[in-house]
């Protein structure tokens, strides 16, 4: 039996949801379906209950699939038992879209509702997207009131029980709680020793914003990440100290910030290491020492989406 992964307790409009701390992540899918829907089954039996995807990530058709999955096979009793996260796509950030794209995702993950929905990116597209990186008239910046608003719906509608942002500075939150009826529960952004983003999280906290951190580890093994968590010489030395690997040790100390996380590995051990993580803790010196990690910049929207104006000056506020 495995260990049941903590949960944090998040408000959201009337409605309270418990989120699990740790997730499985779905972005840069396996060619072949199959694969990635086998490796959420997994995860669903090595305790994990919490599943991240989006549009975008083109995993959700196989992630609905598994969840069906497990309720026939028994791995879980029905699918009140798992939290889902999608996010709305850049090219449907528009108040009318908000609600058929999020139509959309649900018709995919074969559900009726998702338990937190977010904006993936702040900023839109203007049309259809066939490839990186856009043209740089296609990025446009977001009108926040009409896209929030969009967002609301959705919750009002019940097709999310909970909505956030993902990728938003201080300046961006600043300004989307000033107009919000339904303030965002939640900023999904980039998190690891190496990248610490201690002003957004003291801010986000300071405003009861709940963080996911993306790329814990760093982005390893990934086609925009390094390995420079996971070579650590700091966190090396704490690992073998600690009987541990470096990866826990990173998601320890993410997790150690107040903060809940998003991690990937179709490895079926991994998983479960990633995931025994709650049952020790980090010295005061380990801590310190952690803190003193050489920092580098975000994995940067202009490596992904082009180095366009709007793109720069987002990247220089992360």
């Amino acid at each position: 039996m495995s260990k049941a992964i903590p949960e944090v307790i998040l408000s959201c409009g009337n409605d309270i949801l418990a989120m699990p701390v740790i997730g499985m992540g779905t972005a840069y899918p396996a060619a072949d379906p199959e694969t990635d829907k086998a490796a959420v089954l997994e995860a669903i039996k090595a305790g994990y209950r919490h599943f991240d995807t989006a549009l975008v990530y083109g995993s959700e058709k196989y992630l609905g699939q598994a969840i069906s999955d497990a309720v026939r096979l028994g791995l879980i009793k029905s699918r009140s038992e798992v939290f889902i996260t999608t996010k709305l796509f850049a090219s449907f950030a528009e108040k009318d879209l908000v609600v058929p794209a999020l139509n959309m995702s649900l018709r995919n993950l074969q559900l009726e509702y998702v338990d937190m929905y977010i904006i993936h990116w702040p900023f839109k597209f203007g049309g259809e997207v066939k490839s990186m990186p856009v043209a740089k008239e296609m990025v446009l910046p977001l009108d926040l009131k009409s896209v929030w608003g969009g967002m609301e719906e959705c919750k009002r509608l019940g097709l999310a029980r909970g909505i956030g942002v993902s990728n938003f500075t201080c300046n961006m939150l600043q300004d989307l709680l000033s107009i919000a009826k339904i303030p965002p529960v939640l900023n999904q952004l980039e998190m690891s020793p190496a990248w610490q983003t201690k002003k957004l999280n003291d801010f986000c906290k300071a405003k009861g914003i709940h963080i996911t951190a993306y790329s814990p580890l760093g982005g390893a093994n990934s086609r925009v990440g390094d390995d420079r968590v996971l070579c650590s010489n700091i966190l090396e030395d704490v690992a073998k100290a600690k009987g541990k690997t470096t990866a826990q040790v990173s998601l320890r100390w993410v997790y150690e910030q107040g903060v809940s996380m998003v991690t990937k590995s179709n490895n079926k051990e991994r998983m479960k290491q990633n995931a025994d993580i709650f049952d020790w803790s980090l010295s005061d010196e380990e801590l310190e020492k952690i803190s003193n990690f050489p920092q580098r910049k975000a994995v940067t929207f202009a490596s992904i989406i082009g180095p366009h104006d709007l793109i720069v000056e987002i990247d220089a506020q992360l």
